[in-house]
Order: C-alpha cells, then structure tokens, then sequence
C-alpha cells in the first residue's frame, strides 16, 4: 500500500476513534457520579435533577460504544473516499445495516434459536473499505436514460446495499469458524499472562513511531482478542467494550474486567516517564538554551500528563535516536506488565492521561481500579525514565532540542521569512503549502490525531527547515510522501491546507 492509501486508512480509522473520548467523559463522568457506591461516599450527589443530568451522561455516552461497530463503517468510509464524503457516509451506515440485518436473517432462517454472528468491528471496517472502493470508483457514472434518476452519487448507497448483502453472506459462512478461532487466540494470549502484557505494550508502543498501532489494538479493545464477558446478562467482547459495559451496570461489584490489562500500563508512561523524560533532556541541554527550549519541553511535558498525546515528546529524540526509542518502547511495555501484576484495573477512552486517570480510576473508587498503586509505581517510572534518558543523552550525545546552539542552524532566509509570518492559520498554511514545494507538488493532504500525513509528486522539493520553524516537532520522510508532526493543530492545518487548495468537499 503506497502511502497516499495508508494516510487515508490512517485517517478512517482515527475519524471513528476521535469520536470515543468525549463519550467516554459523558460514559465516565455520568456513570462514576451515579452509581450506588459513589452516591454512599458523597451524600451531596443524592439529588433528583443531579442522578437525571449523571444518567443522562452515562446513557448518552453508553449509546456511542454500543453502536461503535456502525460508526466505525460510516468512519472508515467517509475516510477513504475522494470526494463527497456525506454520501460516502450515508451509504456505509446503510450498508452496515443491511449486512448485520442479513446474517440476523440467515441466523432466523438456517441456525439454532441461541446461535449468534457478531461481527464487530471487522465486519465494520469490511462494510466500510468496500463502500469507500465502490463509491470512489461509481460515484460519477452515467446510467441510461430511464435510470438517470439514479446516476452519479445515489447510485452508491443503492450499489453498496447489494454489496452488504453479498458480504453478509459470506461472513456467515466464514465468520463462526473464525470467531471460534478469534476466541481461542484471546484466550491464549489470556494463558500467557503478564507476558502477553508485556509483549502487547512493548509492541503497541514500538508500531506507534510509524503510526502503525492503530492497526493493533482496535483488535484487542473491540473483538474478543481483548477478551470475552457475560455483563448484565449480555455477552460482551473487547476489553474496552467489557469495561464500559461493566461502567454502566450499577450492580457491577469487585474490580474491573482483566481485559483492563492493555489500558493500565499507560498511565505511568504517559504521566509520570515521558514528563520525566522531557525533564532530563532539559537537563541535557546546554544551559544557554534551556530558556528558549523550556517551554517546547515543559508543554510536551504536560501534553502527555494531561492528555495522553505522546508524540511530540517521542519525536523530539525518535528520529535523532531509534535506539532510545526502542528503550522507550521497552520500559513501556514494562509498565503494563508491572500493572498487570499489580492489578492494576482503570480502563479508559482514547490515551492515558491524567483525565482519564481521573475518571476511570479515582473516581470509580480503589475497590473496582487499586488506582492507588499507580502513584508509588508512577514515581518509581519518573526515577527511571529521568535517570535513563539523562545518561542516554548526555553520554551519547543525542541530538535532542536544544542540544546544538540555534544560531547555528536556523540561517536559511526561508526559514526566518516563515517565523516572521502573522500568527494565523491562513498564512501559516500558506506558508506550508510553500515549503511542500507549492500547490503543483501536493497530490493529498490528511491528518490523524499529531500528524500532518501529505502525499507528495516529488518529496526532494521539500524544505523541512521550514516546516520545522513554523512549529513542527519532527518531519518524517515515507513513501510518496511526507509526515510532519504538529501536535494538536495538525487537523487545522490540513482542513486549512486543502481549504485554500480547493480540495475540501
């Protein structure tokens, strides 16, 4: 797959993924500040209107993750389509249903009154790969005249009705066996235990320097890789989909599902290891430069606790160093197993900051999460990764930031005309769409959660100083094309980017 069709996959998959964290804060905050235990604790929360608006949250949120599996198809095909994506859209969530629909018929039809299909999001990511390939290729054809009615876009929801059908009908066929199979491989990787912890940390985080951990744990959050429970009398699959399910039930009692176990390890990285990691590197530093790179590092530094977004930390020393990253990669699957061990129980909706900390740990109480240990563990990982990177970098000299003199580096006139440009969006994408080597050069621009992913006719036109100098912590060279990593603004610029370029449907 060329890079242009991995950044629009890339893309698909975080559309739907986005969508969780804010329902997971209604879900966390409305199901916390509800239920039976926390009401005991604080008497104040016992109020009519207060429960309704807390109910209200908790089934507002519950209803995003138990439709995740329909959102997931509309996601991924407004994603990977070209143009018209609203069509795109409504002709996946049309699909997904009438593909669940006909192996619910099939199942009336052919199989035992308990036999169940449950397709997940697999089946989802099918429905909506397909729609997104017939809506590309069909979306402006010509049909005779008596069907004109028909033509260009309204043929793509009536052409992938059919589709879902033919695909409904072969994942009953294929799907029970591979179910059978889906739920054996999560059972063995239950058998391994804290090893199996351990080996998915450490390579969740090792496939996140290329952006190739969005094709890893969707597998064990939503099927049964992440395991399988019976929730209010539901059977439920996925680690995440068990621990929300688990959130919502008000009779749920002891601590949370054991599929936390690949949420849990999170939480000492991202609050505690990379803050330290950015102290020691300012420590690193020549002191000269500490005060104009204090604040790179301070807001990476509080990006991570706050939030769980990582990369602008990763990137300041992937590139420099990928030993240091392996390292990295490996103290983080460290950290799950040592959660693992400790049974440690938070879930959480997208990342491992200190909101979701909150939400998913403290407020659920200690009986249900043992929260409490991630401080003392928390701590001990500050130690570490301060202590380990601070050797790493002054002993082998890595070139983070700040650590050769700036003065040095930044003298290109391009680089101080893009500086000087206004602080806003318009001119800083404009200045952009320049250092890519202008509109003519562009073929695609995307963006997923900290990078901006484009796809390029010759990537050598590039000037990377000045993508650098208007704010971008690392600029990555991939096939076709660039990665150029801006945190937060990332989405703003590529809307911005294909705005000024006419590319936005």
């Amino acid at each position: 797959m060329d890079f242009k069709k991995f950044s629009k996959l890339g893309q698909a998959f975080m559309l739907p993924i986005s969508i969780l964290p804010v329902a997971g804060l209604l879900l966390g905050i409305g199901g916390a500040l509800s239920n039976n235990n926390a009401i005991a604790q604080f008497p104040i929360l016992n109020h009519g209107w207060l429960q309704a608006i807390f109910t209200i949250m908790s089934t507002a949120g519950n209803a995003v993750f138990a439709n995740i599996a329909l959102i997931f198809a509309i996601g991924v095909a407004v994603g990977v389509a070209n143009g018209d994506k609203g069509t795109a859209g409504l002709s996946g969530g049309v699909a997904y249903l009438v593909f669940t629909a006909t192996i619910s018929g099939y199942l009336t039809l052919f199989s035992a009154k308990d036999a169940k299909i449950d397709t997940g999001v697999l089946g989802a990511l099918a429905i909506g790969l397909v729609v997104a390939t017939l809506h590309n290729k069909y979306r402006k054809i010509e049909l005779p005249a008596f069907l004109g009615f028909f033509g260009g876009s309204r043929f793509i929801p009536i052409i992938s009705s059919f589709a879902a059908i033919a695909i409904g009908s072969v994942f009953y066929i294929i799907w029970p066996p591979v179910q059978h199979l889906l739920v054996l491989f999560g059972e063995r990787i239950a058998d391994m235990g804290s090893l199996g912890t351990f080996l998915y940390g450490f390579f969740l985080r090792l496939t996140g320097a290329v952006g190739l951990h969005h094709t890893i744990y969707p597998m064990f959050w939503y099927t049964s890789l992440g395991g399988t429970e019976v929730v209010a009398g539901k059977t439920i699959e996925g680690a995440q989909n068990i621990f929300f399910a688990q959130l919502a039930d008000p009779n749920h009692t002891g601590l949370f599902t054991y599929g936390t176990r690949f949420f849990a390890g999170r939480f000492a990285t991202m609050m505690f290891g990379l803050p330290a990691a950015c102290l020691a590197m300012y420590h690193s530093i020549p002191k000269v430069n500490r005060k104009k790179f204090g604040s790179f590092y301070s807001s990476g530094a509080l990006t991570s606790l706050l939030t769980g977004i990582t990369e602008p930390i990763e990137f300041s020393f992937l590139f420099v160093a990928p030993w240091l990253y392996v390292i990295h990669a490996f103290l983080d699957g460290c950290s799950f197993l040592v959660a693992d061990l400790l049974n440690i129980r938070i879930g959480n909706s997208f990342s491992g900051g200190l909101i979701d900390f909150l939400i998913f740990g403290v407020f659920q109480g200690n009986r249900h999460t043992n929260w409490l240990l991630v401080l003392p563990v928390g701590v001990i990982w500050f130690m570490i990764y301060y202590l380990v990177f601070k050797f790493c970098v002054i002993r082998f000299k890595v070139a983070v930031p700040g650590m050769i003199a700036q003065d040095d580096v930044i003298k290109d006139s391009a680089i101080n005309s893009a500086v000087r440009f206004e602080n806003t969006l318009y001119d800083q994408s404009l200045a952009i769409i320049e250092a890519l080597g202008g509109e003519a050069n562009i073929e695609d621009v995307t963006a997923c959660a900290t990078r901006l992913r484009v796809s390029l006719v010759d990537s050598h036109r590039v000037d990377k100083e000045v993508l650098k100098a208007i704010g971008a912590t690392a600029v990555l060279d991939v096939k076709n094309g660039i990665q150029a990593i801006y945190g937060g603004k990332a989405i703003l610029y590529s809307q911005e980017i294909n705005q000024i370029l006419g590319k936005e449907d």
